[in-house]
């Protein structure tokens, strides 16, 4: 962006000229945008040529990793007869499953123990011994609880996803400032209208930016989880397909996990603007 080299006025103060950015507002935000979106498109579409002509100049080798044009034709084919989708919605169904029971529960956990001291001061430090557990090794807890099937893969969505919510929230609540809650204390504000208009305001930005980050670990697990204890799915796929040395249909499994990551996360984005008209945007479309 252009800027406009300070002037002296005639009582010698430096006073800068307005730029592009003060006299045409809503057309540099434009800019700003379309500038965006063609570098988020440009640089992944820069990649995927350069490894397609790495492969047809055969600089790497094709059957180790095969070219974006050989994955794309492999998927097509798949999804066309129908045998792609049934592993996308067994990991999608896992994910959806688990990432609202560990919503749900890591967020009123978290609501407690923000709001009350005594909770906080009783349960934190055991939650603190349990989230630095790998979730991952909790899957042989899951599987002796739930046996085999859905429950296990659910379980340790959830769990992952409990502590994610749960720290951001309880953060989020301790952190409202102490003045928002005396206001509401003089108004004689109720318990509920506590919350509703102080403490659910003031936090819910931050516990959103948590379940955004969560809902791309949720999609990490559940690949993870799938490798070692599942008979479908994504994860399967993938590790199946390595161990037949198909690695088209390997990409093919990686390149789909990759899209329900940024779409599960983009959802969660967008909802979280829905639900907070009045929070920054956590990107920086349409700032200098």
């Amino acid at each position: 962006m252009t800027t406009t080299a300070p002037e002296k006025d005639t009582a010698g103060l430096l006073v800068r000229a307005p730029g592009p950015r003060e006299l045409h507002p809503v057309r540099t935000r434009r800019r700003r945008r379309a500038l965006e979106l063609s570098l988020a498109v440009a640089v992944p579409l820069a990649l995927v040529l350069l490894w397609q002509l790495a492969a047809a100049q055969e600089w790497i080798d094709a059957r180790v990793y095969p070219a974006p044009s050989t994955i794309l034709a492999d998927g097509w084919d798949r999804a066309a007869e129908g045998e792609l989708w049934p592993d996308v919605w067994a990991t999608l169904k896992r994910v959806l499953a688990g990432y609202a029971i560990g919503t749900v529960s890591g967020y009123l956990l978290g609501l407690l123990m923000g709001s009350v001291a005594l909770v906080r001061a009783a349960l934190e430090p055991l939650l603190d011994a349990l989230y630095v557990v790998p979730k991952l090794a909790l899957l042989p807890v899951f599987l002796n609880m739930f046996g085999l099937g859905e429950g296990p893969q659910v379980a340790l969505v959830a769990a992952t996803v409990f502590f994610f919510v749960w720290i951001s929230t309880m953060a989020a609540v301790v952190a409202v400032p102490a003045g928002h809650r005396d206001a509401g204390q003089v108004f004689g504000a109720s318990s509920w209208q506590m919350f509703r208009h102080v403490l659910l305001p003031a936090s819910l930005p931050a516990v959103l930016v948590g379940a955004r980050i969560a809902a791309g670990v949720a999609v990490l697990v559940i690949v993870a989880s799938e490798q070692i204890a599942a008979t479908n799915g994504l994860g399967h796929l993938i590790f199946d397909a390595r161990a037949l040395f198909q690695n088209d249909v390997m990409f093919v499994g990686i390149v789909c996990v990759a899209v329900l990551g940024v779409l599960f996360s983009e959802l969660v984005r967008l909802a979280g603007r829905l639900l907070t008209p009045w929070a920054p945007r956590d990107r920086g479309r349409g700032q200098s």
